[in-house]
Parts: C-alpha cells; structure tokens; sequence
C-alpha cells in the first residue's frame, strides 16, 4: 500500500484543488492492483482485468444537474453520478445504470467542473459525487474535485464499502459524508445485494467518517426489514454515533430487481413506518429530513 499521509502534510497548505490533484496521479496507479472498495479484488484494472465492480480505468456519468430530493440540508446540490458500483442490491432505483460502469457519457472532469461552478453560482449549496458508488472511480472523482473551486461545499455520497486505501486518498477533500447504512446484518447484506462482511466495513467507515468530516448517515426502511435492519442499525448508531445526523427515508419503491424478493414486492406500511420512528425517538437519534 502506498503511504499518503507525508503527501498529505505536504499539500494542504497548498489548497484542495493542488492536494486533489496529486491524490488523482496515486489514485490511478494504484488501479493496477485495485483494492478501493472493502471487496479488495486486487484486479489490474489499467490492464483491462474486471473485479467485482466489472469498471475499467475510465469512468462513466449517467447524470450531472441540479437536484433538490436530497436532505435539506445540502440542497439545491449539483450532483455528478458516476456509473459502476461495488454492490449488487437487487432493490437500487438505478440499478441499470449504477450496475453498469460503462454506461452514460465518458467523464470529461474539466467540463463538469464548469458546468458545476456555473450551478454554485446560480445558487446550488453544494457539489456532490455520488453513484452508483463513486468510490471504484475514485481516480476520476479526486480530477473532478481539482478543478472545483477551493471554497465549494463538496459532499461525498457514498455505500461506505470503500477501503482504508481508499479512505486515505479523500481524507480532508470532503466537507460532508453522505453515507448508506442499508442492512443491519450481514445475511440480509448477502442475500439482496451480495455482499459478504457488509456490517464491519460500514462501521468502522463511519466512525472514520464521524472523525474527519460531517457525517449525514441514509438508512432506507425496506419492508419486511425493520427489525432485522433498521433496529439494528439504530441502535448501533445511538450507542458508536449518538450526536451523528440521521435522515430515516421511508419512501421505498419496488425498483430494478426487487421482486425476486417477497418482501420487496411493495412499499413500507404506515405501521412500519410508526414503528421506525418510534425506535429512532426512543434512542434519541438526531433525525433530520
């Protein structure tokens, strides 16, 4: 693994576009031996190989434009969503795209850097980049952030599979961590998104995050999963991330391939619903909208 923390002490008194930059040039040698995501595939991606991710050297966008469906907090945001993601979730409202790494346009990051400064200027709050998982590209996510401007709010929108390497090259370019806490367990992490060893990686991400950013932490009530996923992940936050936000997201739908699961066939109940608040209010969780 390649050390970053000297290059970092060196850079940042240099500003973020400058530190962005030289993190980029690390980012894509270390695609010949990619281990970006928790999956640590080890594959040469420079050299054509595929891992789990199945994205090569280049990226894809499948989007790239103002959006308000986010928390309040962080809208109007510009948001640049990259194709290709590390997990398989069968239930993803863009699994087409987010699946698919070589879908959309080729990244052209200085275009897209304008196209954002533009949207900040015409009143967008902030700059987000998200997927798919945007970490798999994280070479061309860290050349996009070098050509925004060194005073925009930037928000990393992320499943938080990524890995230590991974953590280190976007440590101090982010003021905010959007993260998906999606399973309480590993068995529903493995059944409907095949990911083994899904709960570990996610915690010890996001107590990384919660040290080194803000951190905003998604959970998307599925039905049928509250009390294998969410009263778990509740709890789990309430007693490592107490003070952490939390934005409970009810609004499943039955997207992409969710009907090979039963319990995905429909949307959350109004019971369900009560009843995940009710959890997130009796351990004092700090939910926002």
């Amino acid at each position: 693994m390649i050390c970053l923390e000297p290059l970092a002490r060196r850079q940042r008194a240099s500003g973020r576009p400058a530190v962005a930059r030289g993190r980029a040039r690390l980012a894509r040698a270390m695609l010949a031996d990619c281990r970006l995501c928790a999956h640590e595939c080890g594959v040469n991606r420079l050299a054509g190989e595929r891992g789990l991710c199945h994205a090569g050297a280049d990226a894809g966008i499948f989007s790239a434009q103002v959006e308000v469906s986010d928390e309040l907090e962080l809208i109007p945001t510009f948001a640049i969503a990259l194709s290709g993601c590390d997990l398989r979730c069968d239930f993803c409202i863009t699994g087409r795209e987010s699946w698919n790494p070589r879908a959309g346009e080729r990244v052209q990051p200085a275009l897209l850097a304008a196209r954002a400064e533009a949207a900040l200027a015409a009143g967008a709050r902030t700059v987000m980049i998200l997927g798919g998982e945007p970490t798999i590209h994280l070479p061309t996510a860290l050349e996009i952030v070098a050509g925004l401007p060194d005073g925009a709010k930037l928000v990393w929108k992320t499943n938080a599979h990524g890995s230590a390497q991974a953590r280190a090259l976007l440590d101090g370019l982010f003021e905010v961590w959007l993260a998906d806490f999606k399973f309480g367990n590993d068995a529903c992490a493995r059944r409907l998104a095949g990911t083994p060893d899904y709960v570990g990686v996610v915690r010890e991400n996001l107590l990384w995050a919660d040290g080194h950013s803000e951190l905003i932490v998604r959970h998307l009530l599925m039905p049928g999963h509250l009390d294998c996923c969410w009263k778990p992940v509740a709890g789990w936050l309430a007693e490592n991330l107490p003070r952490v936000k939390v934005n409970l997201r009810a609004g499943f739908w039955p997207a992409w391939r969710a009907a090979r699961h039963p319990e995905l066939r429909g949307t959350v109940t109004a019971r369900e619903t009560a009843r995940a608040l009710e959890i997130a209010e009796g351990l004092g969780l700090n939910l926002i909208a």
